[in-house]
C-alpha cells in the first residue's frame, strides 16, 4: 500500500519537496534533480534554453542584471559590466588573487572592511557571493519553472580543493539565493555518486 502524506491542518496532499543538485560552475552551470518515479537523475532544461547555464552575470546600463547565455554575448562587448569566473574569486582575498586581477575584464578592488574582494561594475560594488547568488537564483528560477514547484532546498558541488572560506561563502550565496544548503559536495565524490 502506498503512503500519502496528509497536511492535517488544510487537509490537502502534502508533494514530496523537491531537492535539486547544483553544479555552480566556474564557466557554466547545471541544474538537475532526481525523477520521483524513474529515480533517474535528469538534468533541467527549462524552455528550450539547455541544460548548461554560462556562470555570466552582465549589469546593462539600465534594468535588471542578465544571467547566463544571453549574458555571455557581452563578454567581448562589454567587459566591463560583464562578470565570469566569479567562483575563482569565492572566499578569496584581494592578496589571494591580486598577481591574476589581469585576466579578469572587469574591476577587482581590495575591500578592507570584510577582508574580501569587491567588484566594481560602474558606481556599483558586489561580492563574489552576491554575483554567485544572482547565478543561482537563475538556476533556482528555472527549476521552479520546469517543475512547476518551489524549491527551496539544494545541495550544491564545490572543488575537492575548495577550503572552509570558499565553503561558506557557497553556503552562503545559496542562502542568499533563497535556497536551504543542504550538503556542499566534491565535485569528486558527486562524480562518483
Amino acid at each position: 500500500m502506498a503512503k500519502v502524506a496528509i497536511n492535517l491542518s488544510t487537509g490537502t496532499f502534502q508533494k514530496e519537496e523537491i531537492i535539486v543538485g547544483i553544479d555552480l560552475g566556474t564557466t557554466n552551470s547545471l541544474v538537475a534533480y532526481i525523477h520521483p518515479e524513474t529515480k533517474n537523475t535528469m538534468a533541467i532544461n527549462d524552455m528550450g534554453l539547455g541544460t548548461i547555464v554560462p556562470s555570466v552575470v552582465h549589469f546593462p546600463e539600465a534594468g535588471e542584471p542578465i544571467i547566463g547565455t544571453e549574458a555571455k554575448q557581452y563578454l567581448t562587448t562589454d567587459p566591463a559590466r560583464t562578470i565570469y569566473s566569479v567562483k575563482r574569486l569565492l572566499g578569496k582575498s584581494y592578496n589571494d588573487i591580486a598577481s591574476h586581477t589581469g585576466y579578469f575584464g572587469y574591476t577587482i578592488i581590495d575591500d578592507n572592511s570584510e577582508g574580501m574582494v569587491k567588484i566594481r561594475v560602474q558606481d556599483k560594488f558586489y561580492s563574489p557571493i552576491e554575483l554567485s547568488a544572482q547565478i543561482l537564483s537563475e538556476l533556482r528560477k528555472r527549476a521552479e519553472h520546469a517543475l512547476k514547484t518551489p524549491v527551496n532546498r539544494a545541495v550544491i558541488t564545490v572543488p575537492a580543493y575548495f577550503n572552509d572560506s570558499q565553503r561558506q561563502a557557497t553556503r552562503d550565496a545559496g542562502k542568499l539565493a533563497g535556497l536551504e544548503v543542504l550538503r556542499i559536495v566534491n565535485e569528486p565524490t558527486a562524480a562518483a555518486l
